[in-house]
């Protein structure tokens, strides 16, 4: 997908690299441009702000912290319309990679890359760049919110879903990853095919190519018929790799063949067969975990994932749930055949300060219980069986700057105490806010951060309770 329109930057102290990347994305962009030093930065970004900036970690010689690259990533990230950002990085260093899109990086490759990749890469940047408009992106397969993290997601799939690439799935459980896939399908250009989903984690090793490349009658005790696997049921279509990352190494392997190659040979045959499907690939597995050759094998991995959708915990697009708790509400109301309520104000709020560990799924289950056992007007949060909803946030937070660990701690005690006294829940909310922000001597930021909340929501909190 070529744009003429497209501004590149190139940030790489390596000469020789920077002219390869400007070589390989200049026939596809209107303007690829290589800087080596991050201290001109802020002058490259006063006369324009490009759209992708491909971006090294590392400049000054010696130098392997990675410290100058984030600092720059930073730079990047509070401009007021922040480009996107890929970070290029050396393969042992795959965990400052990962820190680098815990802070906004839009995705990373690794040296020496491979050209398809990179392009991929750069136009899956582009594509996120581009506002998901229209009702029909809004709940498009099942994916509804209007959060910015998921008109992200929805952006990426509608610039991936028409190409061939693989795509590979990452998020935690429950968050929707099915969902995200059956979205590419459906956009893609074999939306008229078959869409197979296959549990890799819940294939038995001893029936591994059975299952997914087929096998003919007599090759074993029970194969009393020529059967198709997988692969070739899904031809013309998508066959979705679920839980990828659970897969044993020597499985890991076969498929690692048959992508390479193309073709399947199903067990018992003399010949192989051709294929022709298209693979979306998912896991929970964080992104350092697959890149431990211990777990998952680097060459499949990098067969798998061209393009990389990273779909978002409930906890980081928490304007969304009184969206989907309205949904869950309504599609349970329809099934158990009860009236539709609406959910008290309160219930809302503490609906959406819920780390929501489970995330999607567990707020849907939320709401199906809500819908069977509440028994009042409207819906109170102790029909969601969360009643001890605002602390869980608290017990994850990692100390910030100018915390201690003790203090961290503190905070979290302090809550946990006010639940033994059963103290009712806004009060048990504003305990809360009043120990965070004693913690962070009133730092408003880093009390929002202790909370797992952003400043807007803590300045409503403010006003709530009169603080």
């Amino acid at each position: 997908m070529s744009d003429s329109t497209a501004r590149i930057l190139i940030l790489d102290d390596d000469a020789d690299v920077a002219y390869a990347a400007r070589m390989l994305l200049r026939r596809r962009y209107g303007e690829v441009a290589v800087l080596h030093d991050p201290a001109q930065l802020n002058g490259v970004l006063a006369r324009g702000m490009p759209d992708v900036v491909l971006l090294d970690f590392n400049f000054t010689p010696g130098r392997t912290d990675g410290a100058e690259g984030l600092a720059a990533l930073d730079l990047l990230r509070r401009q007021p319309q922040p480009p996107a950002v890929i970070a290029l990085t050396a393969y042992a260093d795959v965990p400052l990679a990962v820190e680098a899109l815990k802070r906004g990086a839009a995705d990373f490759i690794t040296k020496p890359w491979d050209n398809a990749r990179l392009v991929a890469a750069v136009d899956s940047a582009l594509a996120r760049r581009r506002p998901a408009t229209g009702p029909a992106m809004h709940g498009v397969s099942g994916l509804m919110g209007d959060s910015a993290p998921m008109q992200a997601v929805r952006a990426m799939i509608a610039g991936v879903a028409p190409t061939e690439a693989n795509v590979m799935v990452l998020g935690e459980n429950g968050v929707g990853k099915e969902l995200v896939a059956r979205a590419l399908h459906a956009q893609s250009r074999r939306a008229a095919g078959t869409f197979l989903s296959v549990d890799m984690g819940a294939l038995p090793e001893s029936t591994f190519e059975s299952e997914l490349f087929g096998h003919r009658k007599g090759s074993f005790t029970d194969a009393k018929a020529d059967r198709a696997g997988r692969f070739q049921a899904a031809r013309g279509g998508t066959l979705f790799l679920d839980e990828i990352g659970n897969m044993p190494l020597a499985a890991q392997a076969k498929l690692l063949t048959v992508l390479e190659r193309r073709e399947v040979t199903p067990v018992g045959a003399d010949r192989p067969e051709s294929v022709d499907v298209r693979i979306v690939s998912a896991t929970n597995l964080d992104e350092a975990r697959l890149f431990d050759p211990g777990v998952f094998r680097a060459d499949l991995l990098f067969r798998l994932n061209t393009i990389v959708v990273r779909v978002p915990p409930l906890r980081e697009r928490r304007d969304d749930v009184p969206l989907l708790a309205r949904h869950y509400l309504a599609l349970s109301e329809t099934q158990y055949g009860r009236p539709a309520r609406s959910i008290a104000p309160a219930a809302v709020d503490a609906l959406c300060g819920h780390p929501w560990p489970g995330n999607v799924r567990a707020l849907r289950h939320a709401c199906e219980r809500a819908v069977i056992l509440g028994a009042h007007a409207e819906y109170r949060i102790d029909d969601f069986g969360l009643a001890a909803i605002a602390l869980p946030a608290l017990a994850p937070m990692a100390p910030t700057a100018g915390q201690t660990a003790a203090g961290v701690a503190a905070v979290a005690t302090a809550a946990a105490g006010a639940v033994r006294e059963e103290a009712t829940l806004s009060s048990l909310e504003r305990e809360a806010i009043a120990a965070a922000l004693a913690q962070a001597q009133g730092n408003i930021s880093h009390a929002a951060r202790m909370l797992g909340v952003s400043r807007a929501a803590l300045y409503r909190k403010l006003d709530k309770h009169g603080i």
